[in-house]
């Protein structure tokens, strides 16, 4: 047989590989996350007919005459560049922004992908809802922090979830105490804050304004009500501070700088004591009218989960029914010395291989990772125009090659035509 007829159909053989990726990229073209393939060829070895051979005396070297055995591949990569981004308004679709991949868990192994079209099911669990794979990350702690330092695990979201209730320790009282008031001109203040079981208290006040010395005004806590009304102790009793400003109007300086305490009582009785320290800084005494107010307070009752959003580093947040928000999570990114390296094994995932590299679990816009964009999904980074041309060349190598043997066939009938 001759040698050109074997290599006509490793030339068949590989263009049909190359085809059937280009047709796998095609079909493809509109898949979350899917990365498209190429194929890279290489010549075979060759059989050598006549060795090099070096200048000697008068004769000059030759070169060697090798007969080339035909063709093979030399791989198959898989082409990691970004794809587009699709908004589809869904609040726990995510698309990654460079580098990375979801990390997932099906309770025993960790696989990984580029498709963030996720969800959460009936048990509060973040996942891919095709698959039942869960999405890991870093749970945030009851208070709201994120350690990613720590190991990553299955994200959980419990639907109904609750938040604590915080007690207030601050008050902040701010605008205008009127320099031009009359002396004993008296402003009331009053605001509600929180016990250690997220009961409410109205803590009422008054601003006074003093004959001497100067620019000086008191406040006293005027007192402090349960939610059924009942009086609440107040230490110190009364609860008075006195408070000074320069000559431009600017807040100098308040006596005693401490707080005071109250103890719930009726039915907010068994709750520890509240200790609240007001806040004068942002108190001016200037001409005009008097508009001051307790415009701030720390602390917040209990509350329950009403609704979860996902910002741009994945941190997923918890909107709760007494108004406040909480980090309860963060998606955390894999990245790999060599991705091209990971094996793919259906479902738009992948796996670890020898030549990928341990992953690197942390979380976005850090060592080299992504980010995220929220209420979107990566698309197919497919490029029809170029699979088509390079489908117009395949078939064309595919062609020229069938040439080859339909030629070789011919040459072959023509020898063996010889015997008659």
């Amino acid at each position: 047989m001759m040698r050109s007829l074997f290599s006509g159909i490793s030339g068949l053989r590989n263009h049909q590989t190359r085809m059937d990726v280009i047709g796998n990229n095609i079909a493809n073209v509109n898949t979350v996350g899917f990365k498209a393939s190429r194929v890279n060829f290489q010549d075979m070895l060759n059989q050598t007919i006549q060795g090099a051979s070096s200048g000697q005396g008068n004769l000059g070297g030759t070169n060697p005459i090798q007969v080339g055995l035909g063709m093979g591949l030399a791989s198959i990569d898989t082409l990691f560049t970004d794809g587009s981004t699709q908004p589809t308004g869904k609040q726990t679709d995510l698309a990654i922004s460079g580098a990375g991949f979801f990390v997932l868990f099906d309770g025993l192994n960790k696989v990984y992908t580029r498709a963030g079209n996720f969800d959460f099911d009936n048990q509060g669990n973040y996942l891919v809802p095709g698959t039942g794979y869960k999405v890991m990350g870093y749970m945030a702690d009851a208070n709201g922090v994120i350690d990613p330092k720590q190991e990553a695990q299955p994200i959980t979201i419990p639907v109904g979830s609750s938040m604590a209730a915080k007690p207030s320790t601050k008050i902040v009282y701010a605008n205008n105490l009127s320099g031009d008031a009359a002396n004993g001109t008296t402003v009331p203040a009053s605001i509600t804050v929180y016990d250690s079981k997220g009961a409410a208290h109205k803590v009422s006040g008054s601003f006074v304004k003093q004959a001497t010395p100067d620019n000086t005004w008191t406040f006293t806590v005027t007192g402090v009500t349960a939610p059924d009304n009942t009086t609440e102790a107040v230490t110190p009793s009364p609860a008075v501070y006195t408070l000074t400003f320069d000559n431009e109007g600017k807040f100098s300086s308040v006596n005693p700088a401490t707080g005071f305490t109250f103890t719930p009582a009726g039915t907010a009785a068994g709750a520890a004591n509240v200790t609240i320290t007001p806040n004068f800084d942002n108190l001016t005494q200037f001409a005009g009218e008097s508009t001051v107010q307790a415009v701030d307070r720390d602390g917040y009752p209990s509350g329950t989960l009403e609704q979860t959003t996902i910002d741009g580093t994945g941190t997923i947040i918890g909107k709760f029914s007494n108004g406040q928000t909480q980090s309860l999570a963060q998606v955390c990114l894999a990245i790999f010395n060599n991705p091209a390296g990971l094996t793919k094994v259906g479902d738009n995932m992948y796996i670890k291989s020898n030549n990928s590299g341990e992953e690197q679990i942390g979380i976005s816009g850090s060592g080299g990772r992504g980010g995220f964009i929220p209420g979107s999904l990566e698309m197919s980074n497919v490029d029809l125009a170029q699979e088509f041309s390079n489908m117009i060349i395949t078939q064309r190598g595919f062609q020229a090659n069938s040439k080859i043997i339909t030629a070789t066939d011919e040459m072959l009938q023509d020898l063996t035509n010889l015997k008659r």
